[in-house]
């Protein structure tokens, strides 16, 4: 399996698809407890079209957790090195959640990198109830187990109709949860984005073109700080109704259509 070892010796594990150099490579970027296979169902769709690099980042899935403080720019860091590594150096970034955090950061870090930019539930900052999610998620993670752990936040990421329509999957969710990801590397990641910094902080002429794709039924974000966050960037803003903050678990078919028609238009 292809590994990457960063400068502080932390093995990330990545996917690629179809990889040519001499072209834009399109990046997703998981969620905290998701991994590469998150994005399997969107695989061949890009594929047609793109050069696919899919990486569970540090803590998450089959990467290790390493010995450095866990932070944001860690994060930005590391895909950084990943993408020297493979002598990438134009990317559109696809991000969920925590993915979203990273792949805006390392937009406004490295803005040169980067030609088009998807984050999917995100907003300007931590709402209070978020922090309360995040913070709760750790501390049944340190009295119990990352089954307890997920269980508790599957009402936080998938929205009513999805767990109405997929009550019997449930299990195999959790379950999938739990194969993918370690209890001491989940507690480090969560414990490290109770602190992160807001997400407001364009720099100035930042113009990268942004598409912002969030779920009417999503808790974790607050429509307030969606709002300050599209102006920030200049984004545009895609709201689904009935969807959770699992954008692209929750609406597949129409969250492929949005992203392959915002990286093509002319398609």
């Amino acid at each position: 399996m292809p590994y990457f070892t960063t400068p502080d010796r932390c093995r990330i594990f990545y996917r690629l698809h179809r990889i040519d150099t001499s072209k834009s490579v399109v990046i997703f970027l998981n969620g905290t407890t998701q991994t590469t296979m998150y994005w399997g169902r969107h695989v061949p769709a890009l594929s047609r079209r793109y050069a696919l690099l899919c990486y569970d980042a540090r803590c998450q899935g089959q990467s290790d957790p390493g010995a450095a403080p866990i932070s944001l720019q860690l994060h930005v860091a590391d895909l950084r090195h990943l993408l020297a590594h493979l002598a990438v150096d134009k990317v559109h970034l696809v991000g969920l959640s925590h993915g979203a955090r990273v792949a805006l950061q390392f937009a406004a870090e490295f803005p040169r990198m980067v030609e088009k930019l998807v984050l999917c539930s995100i907003s300007a900052g931590t709402s209070a109830r978020c922090w309360a999610f995040v913070r709760s998620w750790l501390e049944i993670l340190n009295l119990s187990d990352v089954e307890a752990m997920a269980w508790a936040a599957i009402p936080a990421v998938f929205g009513n109709r999805f767990i109405r329509h997929h009550q019997k999957i449930l299990d195999k969710i959790v379950n999938a949860v739990v194969q993918r990801n370690r209890k001491v590397s989940l507690l480090a990641q969560l414990d490290a984005a109770l602190r992160y910094p807001r997400s407001e902080r364009i720099p100035p002429g930042f113009n990268i073109p942004t598409l912002i794709v969030t779920g009417s039924e999503d808790p974790l974000i607050e429509a307030d700080d969606v709002r300050q966050l599209a102006e920030a960037c200049r984004a545009r803003h895609l709201q689904l109704e009935g969807i959770g903050h699992s954008v692209p678990a929750e609406a597949p078919d129409l969250f492929e259509q949005i992203l392959l028609e915002f990286l093509n238009p002319n398609a």
